[in-house]
């Protein structure tokens, strides 16, 4: 769980010190990954369902957030 709260500070670092957007995007979409990551791990040391499906609810919102964000840079209109 350490490593994974590393990399949760790293992807944190890029995301605020990020010279282009697209590196924000993917910083954010990594620090999504890493909080399911250490959401799931935390759950399975508590040995409880719960932690697995806030890390379910997060993975959604992670994905949609990252897809609006990149059809918002390529376009500059989210909606069609």
């Amino acid at each position: 769980m350490a490593v994974v709260g590393i990399a949760m500070l790293m992807a944190l670092w890029r995301l605020l010190r990020g010279p282009t957007v697209p590196d924000r995007i993917l910083a954010l979409d990594t620090l999504s990954v890493t909080a399911i990551a250490q959401l799931v791990l935390f759950g399975m040391h508590l040995q409880t369902p719960v932690y697995f499906e806030a890390a379910l609810i997060i993975a959604m919102l992670g994905f949609v957030s990252t897809v609006v964000l990149c059809k918002y840079v390529l376009r500059r209109d989210i909606v069609e």
